[in-house]
């Protein structure tokens, strides 16, 4: 391997992990409010994706299709919730936010099918469509379970996965998508040739990394979405709902999440199930940083990409097995590194 390989490696590798740095930031956000790892929060990537990649071939995107069946089911479950509590004025209220509101971007969807916007208006759209996915299954599947274990969580996490990845096969096939660059511009450094592309990429991740740390260090949602993710008993002392909050970091996620599909797209061929690797790799950087640390899910996330890059320099039919071998010495010194709690001496009165 020369430098300039090595150097084009690099710069492939920080791209990718800029697409990791996002979706591990949005696994780290709802694990820290909701105690949930969130698997199937790569399929909204991959969704966002295909969703562009429709809008751009003419098509009505299957997102549409998504959307309202989450919508219809979410207002059902929320009005039969407001209703058993007796709170019957709150379903409207339950009706706009979880079946007007989402339905808006699929309802200009709907009505645009077979034109060709123009980018800018499909990308706005496409993101537009994605984001109520999360916040429509935290209400849906999530929330009745708010209070219970967090191996329950998951499980129900990854039942969820297996959900989405059905009802993406069903409403945008099997066929694989790329979409158009977002910018075809090329900037050549000496030897090395750098696109556009992967200069926003980088870009957008560190723009996104600093949103969300202005959000959580200045803004009253952020600092109730910190208080939450700290002690969730002390946060509803307080007067902080943890329905909101989840809410919100469900959203906030979403966002990440169909931002980088909208990123990732035109470098990848996507499927309806490509979500899943996506989300497991970025997990594997948010497990790097603890599930706790922003800042270390960043590095992690970046590590993550420049090892995947190397690794399919030298053989692309493993660089899957590398990058999730790191969890093994990461959960090895995780493990040695927590403080071990000593077992107390019970006596047993005879």
């Amino acid at each position: 391997m020369t430098p300039d390989i090595g150097l084009i490696l690099g710069i492939d590798g920080i791209a990718t992990g800029s697409i990791y740095v996002l979706v591990g930031l949005g696994l780290v956000l709802i694990f820290s409010i909701t105690r949930v790892v969130f698997v199937p929060f790569g399929d909204i990537v991959a969704f966002s994706a295909l969703t562009l990649a429709s809008m751009q071939l003419g098509r009505m995107p299957g997102t549409v299709y998504l959307i309202a069946t989450l919508a219809v089911t979410a207002c059902l479950v929320e009005g039969v919730h407001q209703w058993r509590r007796g709170q019957t004025r709150r379903i409207a209220h339950g009706v706009v936010g979880y079946g007007l509101l989402p339905l808006i971007p699929a309802s200009i969807a709907w009505l645009t099918a077979g034109m060709i916007l123009p980018a800018g208006a499909q990308i706005p759209l496409a993101i537009a469509l994605v984001v109520p996915i999360g916040p429509l299954i935290e209400r849906i599947a999530l929330r009745p379970l708010a209070d219970a274990s967090v191996l329950l969580l998951l499980i129900v996490s990854v039942a969820l996965t297996f959900g989405l990845s059905g009802l993406g096969l069903l409403f945008f096939g099997p066929e694989g998508f790329r979409t158009k660059p977002l910018t075809n511009e090329i900037f050549r450094f000496g030897s090395v040739i750098v696109t556009s592309q992967t200069l926003l990429m980088v870009a957008t991740a560190a723009i996104f990394s600093l949103l969300l740390f202005l959000f959580f260090e200045h803004t009253l949602s952020g600092k109730a979405l910190r208080a939450t993710s700290v002690n969730r008993i002390g946060a509803r002392l307080v007067g902080i709902r943890p329905g909101s909050t989840a809410t919100l970091a469900f959203l906030l996620a979403s966002l990440l999440g169909a931002v980088s599909g909208i990123l990732i797209g035109p470098t990848t061929t996507l499927y309806y199930d490509s979500g899943f690797i996506i989300g497991l790799k970025a997990f594997v950087g948010a497990i790097i940083g603890g599930l706790v640390s922003y800042p270390g899910t960043a590095l992690g996330a970046l590590f993550i990409g420049v090892l995947e890059s190397f690794a399919s320099f030298w053989d692309s039919a493993f660089k899957e097995v590398v990058v999730f071998s790191v969890l093994i010495p990461v959960m090895l010194w995780r493990s040695l590194s927590l403080p071990q709690a000593e077992e107390e001496d019970v006596e047993v009165e005879g």
